[in-house]
């Protein structure tokens, strides 16, 4: 059985993902994904960059000629990429490929989070969890715990942002027990000394050092609670009951406007 699992999406997305991605394994898995989330996926025989596989391009502009055949090697794909495009969905049966499109997001009203909702889209289509699957996402790290913390102030919505204030009362506490370090992403705003790695996998590795990760409901925050660093995720608008990280060491608190 040759498998392609096609997963778009932010870093969390596909973090989320990982469960129910690794109940797809088989003789022959691959994932397509994000460019920056490539190096996140471990356990795939192989990992694409969707944008280098050129199936952006179909039904939109001609393709490369070596999409159709890759397509057509698979026995079975499975795609959260193109489910609410029915043109896309549509073209994709008439050329025979044997697509089975998923939602890619649980439903605004779901209870559910969204680690057991990827789960359940894939037990419908028969895959199987490992006896050894708990639902927690993890990204295997090499290194020994150090004596550190981190704090990632930023988000990809500043509506999920604790005041950056906060973040620094909070560090000035942390810092009398712990060096802190600041963390920051490539398009978050300026912040001195911040560390910055474009590389994922390097920083799911750094973040996995920590004796402490603080952040927002953000892709970071669910990447270090992956590399099985301790976690406290600082939650405002958003449901955590949804999108909070999962792991044996996290823990969330949430903040309401004012505070």
């Amino acid at each position: 059985m040759r498998t392609l699992a096609i997963r778009p999406g932010a870093i969390g997305d596909l973090i989320l993902s990982l469960p129910a991605l690794e109940c797809l394994k088989c003789k022959y898995l691959e994932v397509w994904t994000a460019g920056a989330n490539v190096a996140l996926v471990r356990f795939a025989n192989r990992v694409r960059a969707i944008g280098s596989t050129g199936i952006d391009l179909l039904g939109v502009a001609e393709p490369p000629p070596s999409l159709l055949p890759d397509l057509r090697s698979f026995d079975r794909i499975v795609s959260w990429y193109g489910s609410n495009r029915p043109d896309f969905v549509e073209l994709t049966r008439s050329l025979g490929l044997p697509v089975e499109f998923l939602p890619a997001l649980p439903p605004e009203d779901s209870a559910c989070h969204a680690v057991d909702f990827y789960l359940r889209q894939v037990a419908g289509l028969g895959a199987v969890r490992p006896e050894s699957g708990d639902g927690i996402p993890r990204i295997p790290c090499p290194g020994s715990p150090a004596n550190f913390a981190v704090i990632h102030p930023f988000s990809g919505s500043p509506k999920k942002n604790w005041p950056l204030a906060k973040f620094r009362a909070l560090a000035r506490g942390l810092e009398r027990v712990m060096p802190v370090e600041w963390c920051a992403g490539p398009d978050d705003p300026p912040l001195t000394g911040a560390v910055r790695m474009d590389d994922l996998y390097e920083l799911a590795c750094w973040l996995s050092r920590a004796r402490l990760y603080v952040g927002n409901d953000s892709g970071i925050t669910h990447l270090a609670a992956a590399a099985g660093a301790p976690v406290l995720a600082v939650f405002g608008p958003t449901d955590p009951l949804v999108w909070a990280p999962r792991g044996p060491h996290v823990r969330v608190v949430r903040w309401h406007c004012g505070q």
